[in-house]
Formats: structure tokens, sequence, C-alpha cells
């Protein structure tokens, strides 16, 4: 309640005229909090990011960064770094996530496409850290230490788990073998608002300098929305278009950039779902808990596909109890 108070009370300095309301707009799944501050002239967003948790200074680089490659990031209006807050241009209320539908998706997509090929083509080393193999790999930890032991409460044998450091390692061998480039990191359907230019970007601050798939992957096989495979191949040829139009560093032959896209992806299915484990297990947030099947639907399509993963996918049907497939290579 305190914090509450000293945030109304600094909102009040920098606003430009009186303050009406102060009211919740959003949380995500950090320590930061979004409150809605409405003036007679319009509205305007307030981060609050307690200092001992987060750190607001990698939000303001990021956000200069990707709005000088031409994205719309919201404008920074004042700041208090020393107590976390930050007085933002408001971008509303409609996401991609509510506004997505099966007339809207194409127009949406390509914005989305067209915004990522911008802030990709600005990319030069030396920016945002490396999305290395250290970070990767404790991604992927997330997986069994949250997913598997917490929320499943599945102890793996010895073998099992050699199973899973072996599949880790062929995963990871791919990751690193890509271009790398700016990555948002959640370019996704709640992150990407319908705004002027579209679209509105969100929830930036933890960019890295990584894999040219990662964020095609956030988008495509979002965690919170379906699509049927073909529209989502035909996204993705699109973006690969303008991607080599645009000269970015992706492979001049679909099918392999395509293999690239899905082998991302399978890394990204593994620590979301430890994420979310984690998200209700340590935090209390259950709201992750109905998103988790489509998840692992997503990782287990790209497993079937790829002989290299089959023995992951294998170690998947014993965690769960399927039936065990027949017909894996290994």
């Amino acid at each position: 309640m305190e914090r509450l108070t000293r945030l109304q009370a600094w909102v009040e300095r920098v606003l430009p005229e009186p303050l009406r309301e102060l009211a919740p707009a959003s949380a995500d799944a950090s320590f930061r909090r979004y409150f809605r501050a409405t003036t007679a002239g319009g509205s305007y967003i307030v981060m609050d990011a307690p200092p001992e948790h987060e750190d607001c200074r990698p939000y303001i680089h990021v956000a200069r960064l990707f709005r000088a490659a031409g994205a719309n990031t919201p404008e920074i209006l004042a700041q208090d770094l020393e107590q976390g807050f930050l007085l933002l241009s408001d971008f509303g209320n409609t996401t991609y996530l509510a506004a997505l539908n099966t007339d809207s998706a194409d127009r949406l997509y390509r914005d989305a496409n067209a915004a990522l090929v911008r802030i990709q083509a600005a990319s030069r080393p030396g920016e945002l850290p490396v999305y290395d193999r250290e970070l990767l790999l404790r991604e992927l930890r997330l997986f069994p230490d949250w997913y598997l032991d917490r929320h499943l409460r599945c102890a793996l044998t010895s073998d099992q788990r050699q199973v899973l450091e072996d599949s880790f390692a062929v995963i990871l061998a791919n990751n690193l073998a890509q271009p790398r480039v700016y990555v948002h990191r959640d370019w996704h359907s709640r992150n990407l608002m319908v705004t002027e230019p579209n679209p509105g970007v969100l929830d930036f601050q933890d960019a890295v300098f990584g894999p040219i798939t990662y964020d095609l992957v956030s988008l495509y096989k979002d965690a919170y929305i379906d699509w049927e495979e073909e529209r989502v191949l035909d996204w993705v040829i699109r973006y690969w278009e303008a991607a080599r139009k645009a000269g970015l560093p992706v492979h001049t032959d679909f099918a392999d950039f395509y293999r690239d896209f899905e082998w991302m992806g399978v890394q990204r299915h593994l620590k979301v779902l430890g994420i979310f484990a984690r998200l209700y297990h340590r935090d209390g947030k259950d709201g992750y808990l109905k998103d988790m099947p489509r998840v692992s639907h997503h990782l287990r399509r790209a497993c079937e596909r790829y002989g290299e993963l089959h023995p992951l996918l294998r170690l998947l049907d014993e965690i769960e109890r399927r039936p065990v497939m027949t017909g894996y290579t290994f």
C-alpha cells in the first residue's frame, strides 16, 4: 500500500495535467505491474517495477533500440529508476490475441512480420546480451526442474535423464548454429497490440542477440492461440520471403529454414512448459495451466517430424504414460 501511495504521488508530479484516475491496467509473469493513469486529455501507462526485483534500464534501452529500428514501442515520457517507475504512452486495450480471427489474421500477421524484419535488419552485436548456450540450456532446465519434477512429480531414471541430456545437446547444436539477430523473446499475441502504426510492441525488456527463428516461433507456435498448420506455413513463408528481400541471413532453401524454425520451437516449448509450471507452483498463478496442452501439442508435433528428436518423443510418451508408438527412428 505504501508503494502504491508513492507511485501515485510520483505520477501526479510527472503528468502534464491533473490525474483523474489511477487504475490497474495489467500484470505480467514477473514482479512488474501496470496502471492506467487517466487525465482530461488522455491516458498513460505507468510501470511499477520494484527495483529489488526488476531493473528498468534494459526496458529503456530496448525500447529505444527497437523504436530506432522502426518498431512501435511505447514512448518513455518520464522515469524514476531509483523507485522503479516509468510513465509510458498508452497503446490501449486491444491485444493481438483479442483481435485475431479468421478474417483479421492475415493483415495482423503481415504487420507483425514487417515489424519483426525491421527489428532484425537493425541488429548489431554488442547492444544486447548474447543468447548463448548457457542461457538456452538454463531455460531448457526449467522443463525437468519445474514441469517434470514439480508439476508432474515425475522422477526420471538415470537412463531417462541421459535421453533428456542427449536431446538437449542436439537441440542446442541447431539453435546455436543459426544466424544471430535481435530477439524480443516473447513476440506473441499477448505482447503485440493493435495500434497505428501496427503493431504496438510490449514486454521486450528481456531482449537478446540470438537465433533468427526464435521470435517467429513465439508468434506462430503461440502458447495462447491455435491455427491450422497450412496457414502457419503460409505466414512463415511470407516472413522468409520478406527476410530474404531485406538481406537477412536466412537459408536460401525454405525447407532448411523451416527445420530451424521447428527445432527452435522445441527449445521454446520445453522452456515454456517449465515456466508455466513455475508460475503456478512458485508464484500461485494458475491462469497458464490451461495453455499447457497447446504447448505440449506443439512440442510433440515437432518431435514427430525429426528422427533425431524421436528419443525425446519416446521419453514424453513414457512420462505421460501414453501407449508407446512404434516406428521411432534412432
